[in-house]
């Protein structure tokens, strides 16, 4: 603890709250599970995430190379998607069938699925062709063909003209980056759609950041979209002109990007009319795409100690839900009746100065219920505890019968006003003191601040894993730093300070990509807001749906 007094009033700073305190006897240290071994997933972006542009044509069978290739004629040379494209081509056969082939990339995320924990591993890339059109010679053995700038990856795309499976002739398109904001002036708070196509499939092309009036808001990526993204950001004031940024990036803004080897990657600056200022909004969550996963494991999801001869399933009538949700356990083909245990699968522990796995498995009980003629019926309180992936054991004795996965989602957490007779979404004075600290030191609950007040975010059902843990704190679209909700079993609270002019001022939480404790090779894109969390996310593919959470506060003298 420690101590400081200013201006006769003493503030306390206290290290670990009371709701974080774990029995030691769960805590482990490094150990040969988790992240010493690391087994990377190649994810797969889920089927129906919606607003990503086809492939511009099916995938091409492979093709060999002619010892002597010719050059089509692409004119013009380079344009946006859209632009009206004339490819050409001579000195080939006559009358032969020819296969205008475009060639294009597919990126996706890879992780590291354990037990214990999901590690983010980074990007990766691949290319391939696809077919545009087959078409014939003429007499003379020359073409023409006309098209549209399909919406794709941006950079260069070789095009090839390929015959009987051999390629003849090449030559190669530019496809540019376009900038779309809309709307352009509103109110405070104003949902603004930024849009940002031909984005890279490449380390170095495959990310771009947002500014708002010089001030780093966040990343977005298009891994998954084909190379448009697609996000949202909130109007922040005060009443005037706002810039808005936006161009290539790792993380960062590549400020001279036209002097790089990469300068097609093309940028733009948008201005932003604020029009007035309406006061505060309720606390508002803005959930990704509601999509499928492609991976079927999921954290704490037993594989010892399962009864072999058990052929029993467990059904749970929800999958996902806030802590406190309650949910009906359903188990059919026991093979074992009597008064069986009911357990919830999760971890203690956190990531701070950690270099391996600094967690381990614990148990919450959920009490008990009879099982008749194989089956077991039970009313459940989902615990009040970490978010993400977690599952309901059903044990006779020590041996797992049956298990059903359940996943937590983040919620804000009502905090009490002053009269005692309302409640406020997640925002709240802060008390800094020792009787505090069982809520994170929140105090009562306001959405209304003194410049300079100290205030408090709450928020419950915040994960663990390198994909969830964390969340990206943006002030005004500035991005600040982040909070974490490990060592505090999914509750966090962030102290923030009401700063900036009198009037209304706008919080963002976003998903971050965690990417230390442990670090991992080549893993860009971490620590700082994912703006593109709604559809280019890796963890999507797993079932995680982290959210962006918008909060706004009124700031008065």
């Amino acid at each position: 603890m420690f101590q400081t007094v200013r201006g006769g009033r003493s503030h306390r700073f206290l290290a670990v709250l009371a709701a974080s305190v774990l029995p030691l006897t769960l805590l482990i240290g490094p150990s040969a599970s988790g992240a010493d071994t690391v087994n990377p997933i190649t994810l797969v972006a889920p089927a129906n995430l919606p607003g990503v542009p086809a492939l511009p044509g099916p995938v091409s069978s492979t093709f060999s190379v002619a010892s002597s290739l010719g050059a089509l004629s692409v004119s013009p040379a380079e344009g946006v998607q859209g632009t009206p494209i004339t490819i050409s081509g001579s000195g080939l056969a006559a009358n032969a069938s020819v296969a205008i082939e475009w060639s294009t990339s597919s990126a996706t995320w890879v992780a590291d699925v354990e037990p214990a924990t999901v590690n983010y591993l980074g990007r990766t890339s691949s290319n391939f062709n696809v077919t545009l059109s087959t078409l014939t010679t003429d007499a003379n053995g020359a073409f023409s063909y006309s098209m549209k700038a399909p919406a794709d990856f941006g950079g260069l795309h070789t095009i090839y003209a390929v015959v009987n499976t051999v390629e003849v002739a090449q030559g190669g398109f530019t496809l540019l980056r376009i900038v779309k904001v809309t709307p352009t002036s509103g109110p405070i708070g104003t949902p603004i759609t930024i849009t940002y196509t031909a984005m890279g499939a490449s380390l170095y092309t495959g990310g771009a950041s947002v500014l708002y009036d010089n001030h780093y808001t966040g990343e977005l990526m298009a891994n998954w979209t084909r190379g448009t993204a697609s996000i949202q950001i909130r109007a922040s004031g005060p009443v005037g002109t706002h810039y808005i940024q936006i161009g290539n990036a790792i993380s960062y803004l590549y400020l001279n990007v036209v002097q790089s080897p990469i300068p097609y990657t093309n940028g733009a600056t948008v201005v932003f009319h604020v029009t007035k200022d309406r006061g505060a909004t309720p606390a508002k969550i803005d959930w990704p795409a509601n999509v499928s996963a492609t991976v079927s494991q999921v954290t704490t999801f037993a594989n010892s100690n399962v009864d072999p001869n058990s052929k029993a399933v467990a059904t749970l009538s929800s999958s996902q839900g806030p802590v406190n949700s309650q949910v009906n356990l359903n188990v059919t083909n026991l093979p074992v009746s009597g008064q069986l245990t009911l357990n919830w699968a999760t971890v203690v522990g956190n990531r701070v100065n950690c270099n391996s796995t600094c967690w381990a498995f614990s148990s919450v009980s959920l009490g008990s219920a009879s099982a008749t003629n194989g089956t077991l019926n039970a009313a459940l309180t989902v615990p009040d505890g970490l978010g993400g992936w977690h599952v309901v054991q059903v044990l006779n004795g020590t041996s797992i019968e049956a298990q059903a996965s359940f996943y937590i989602k983040e919620s804000v957490v009502p905090v009490a006003t002053a009269s005692g007779k309302g409640f406020s979404a997640g925002l709240a004075s802060a008390n800094d003191t020792l009787a505090g600290l069982p809520t994170g030191q929140a105090g009562v609950g306001t959405n209304t601040f003194h410049q300079g007040q100290e205030f408090t975010i709450s928020i419950k059902g915040v994960g663990w894993t390198q994909l969830d843990n964390t969340l990206g704190v943006d002030y005004d679209n500035s991005y600040m730093g982040y909070g974490c909700g490990f060592n505090s079993n999914g509750y966090m609270v962030i102290h923030l300070r009401a700063t900036g002019a009198v009037g209304t001022h706008l919080i963002d939480l976003y998903p971050m990509l965690y990417s230390l404790s442990p670090s991992f090779a080549s893993t860009p894109y971490g620590m700082v807001p994912v703006l593109s969390y709604a559809r280019d996310f890796p963890g999507l593919a797993l079932g995680y749906h982290v959210p962006a959470i918008r909060f706004s506060i009124n700031v008065i003298k």
